[in-house]
């Protein structure tokens, strides 16, 4: 039987439940439990995939082709597991679904209600992470203990450990104690408050963790055992980390979290090896290489979450590299007052991530155009790739009016179409090419060189395509096609050999990239930023 973890949040949002969650999975998974996750969010969008990255932060993408909350990032990456569709679930897909049942008529003429009929969607929601092959499913409900939306959700949660039974499920809360600097104390009323509105509903929670600028002390602990219904040994510090997120597994491990939560799970222990973990975090805080200047020209650069995988990615290509990644993060539009582009002279690597719309497209090309005649290492990705070819068309074939039907549907050179399965859909949500699709390398290639391989899979989120009509025109013209799509040939990679490094590539290799593994492109990225750095200096 799959035992359950709920993870609530309380005081604030953004306390990093995400996290929590993940380097619990982490732990638990070092621990040889076969572990799943999955977050469900209140918000009423089916999914994220037509949010602004301003309002949501990025769209993670799963293999399955689920656009989702970022959040799941954070799982494949500290957990190193595959999310899926089941692992992401919001109101909008609930009611949704629920809807399309009472149209039907599945529900023989009843009223429709939130109890039971919303309370028991999500409740199979959460068990489509039941399973043989999963011994513990970890469920993070979004929101903020308090918010209204989040009620049939945190209702769902309370039926369903009560329908489990003792052992079976058990609930962690996370929660803010604040510290007022003006008085130099640590205050634990907000988190007694959040509990209590949860023991309003019927949840109490098994375990507190409790998030802080600056370490509990005993008063605090006592105070926050006592108020909360919950013994001292299960009140979690969650400290901030000085260094890097993933040093967040190691400081819950210090105090057995994982332990505490297999032995109210009726578990046993098993012997937990965090050796390898423990050197990433050294490389990653104590790199031997120096480090290397990255610049990411992007459309979202003022919400960090924009971006989360991509920065993330470079990171761990910087752990790969022993070096230091130092993120300089350019807003695309001030790129198109300055031509020049100034601002990258010191830079050793330039980045050009997705996006959508034609907002900022100058300043990327100018950015582009930059790298490739100072032969400075570029990495395109998505809309990256597809500015690098728009560039390569308007620069090299003289084709001024070369374009992307995206920005200017009149374009005579549209070196980037609206794919031919795009045509005739009007609905946004869900209609993109979305997943995880099959690459064949050409064997020089600098991509194949990263890889070790010419047989790849890599999940695109994308309607526009690199527009085959010219494609011998640009490879004639030395814009090598490196990857390509088996089954309908599309071009996914795109290369200029004369230069030391530059790659671009139609999917999006940040979601599939991890701490200890570095995906192929960004850590070869990285290393040549790094050779590129050497040589200038030298």
């Amino acid at each position: 039987m799959t035992k359950h973890i709920f993870i609530t949040g309380g005081v604030v949002s953004s306390l990093g439940k995400g996290i929590t969650a993940a380097s619990l999975a982490m732990l638990l998974k070092q621990r040889g439990y076969r572990v799943a996750i999955q977050k469900l969010d209140p918000y009423i969008n089916v999914d994220p995939g037509t949010m602004s990255p301003y309002q949501h932060g990025e769209v993670y993408v799963t293999d399955d082709g689920a656009e989702t909350d970022l959040d799941l990032g954070h799982y494949e990456r500290f957990a190193d597991l595959t999310c899926s569709k089941n692992s992401n679930y919001t109101t909008g897909k609930i009611y949704s679904t629920v809807i399309a049942r009472e149209r039907r008529g599945d529900y023989l003429g009843g009223t429709v209600q939130v109890i039971p009929h919303i309370t028991n969607e999500i409740k199979r929601a959460i068990k489509s992470l039941d399973s043989d092959e999963i011994d513990i499913a970890i469920t993070e409900i979004g929101g903020t203990a308090g918010d209204i939306e989040s009620l049939p959700f945190l209702e769902a949660i309370r039926q369903f450990k009560h329908e489990a039974g003792d052992g079976n499920a058990i609930f962690i809360h996370l929660t803010l104690v604040p510290y007022i600097k003006a008085a130099g104390e640590l205050k634990t009323k907000p988190s007694q408050q959040s509990v209590g509105i949860l023991r309003g509903i019927g949840i109490i929670p098994d375990i507190l963790v409790c998030r802080s600028e600056v370490a509990m002390q005993d008063e605090h602990f006592n105070k926050l055992a006592l108020f909360c219904n919950v013994t001292r040994d299960l009140v979690i510090e969650e400290i901030d980390v000085e260094n890097s997120i993933y040093e967040v597994p190691l400081e819950l491990a210090k105090q057995e979290f994982d332990l505490k939560v297999l032995k109210k799970l009726h578990l046993e222990s098993r012997e937990l090896d965090l050796t390898a973990w423990k050197k990433m975090i050294e490389k990653a805080i104590n790199p031997t290489q120096g480090e290397v200047k990255i610049a990411v020209i992007g459309k979202y650069i003022s919400l960090k979450d924009a971006y989360k995988s991509i920065y993330e990615a470079l990171e761990h290509a910087g752990i790969a590299n022993d070096l230091s990644v130092s993120i300089k993060m350019v807003e695309s539009e001030n790129l198109e007052k300055d031509p020049s582009c100034a601002i990258l002279n010191q830079i050793d690597g330039i980045l050009v991530p997705g996006g959508f719309g034609d907002r900022g497209i100058p300043g990327k090309i100018n950015a582009i155009k930059y790298a490739r005649e100072n032969d400075i290492p570029f990495l395109g990705i998505c809309l990256g790739m597809q500015c690098a070819v728009i560039e390569f068309a308007r620069n090299i074939l003289k084709h001024q009016d070369a374009d992307s039907t995206e920005f200017n549907e009149k374009t005579k050179y549209p070196v980037i179409d609206l794919m031919l399965e795009q045509k005739n859909i009007s609905n946004m949500g869900g209609t993109m090419r979305l997943g995880a699709y099959a690459c064949q390398l050409k064997p020089e290639s600098k991509a194949a060189a990263a890889y070790g391989t010419k047989d790849i899979s890599e999940r695109h989120r994308h309607r526009y395509e690199f527009n085959s009509a010219f494609a011998d025109e640009l490879e004639a013209a030395g814009l090598e096609i490196a990857g390509i799509s088996p089954k309908n040939k599309l071009v996914e990679i795109v290369e200029n050999p004369a230069l030391k490094w530059f790659v671009a590539c139609q999917f999006h290799p940040e979601f599939k990239s991890r701490p200890m593994q570095a995906h192929p492109l960004f850590r070869d990225f990285v290393n040549a930023a790094k050779v590129n750095s050497r040589e200038v200096k030298s």
